[in-house]
């Protein structure tokens, strides 16, 4: 399996997170996702969560610059 990534600067929160992360396999970068979320950004660990986080890991490594999205 190739290296993923998920990064907070992608989406617009009251924290402005920076945090970028990535590893080797989804697995490991579940439980990183999961972590970050229920700690810093203070979501509930449940299946969904889990479930979102997975569909927003992206192939590759995180880039230097993000443009964020805008909120909705």
């Amino acid at each position: 399996m190739s290296r993923q990534y998920i990064d907070c600067r992608e989406f617009p929160s009251a924290t402005n997170c920076t945090v970028a992360m990535s590893a080797d396999n989804e697995k490991e970068l579940l439980e990183a996702a999961v972590q970050h979320a229920v700690a810093v950004h203070g979501h509930a660990d449940s299946p969904d969560l889990r479930k979102q986080l997975k569909s927003l890991f992206k192939p590759g490594t995180p880039p230097l610059k993000v443009v964020p999205a805008k909120a909705a």
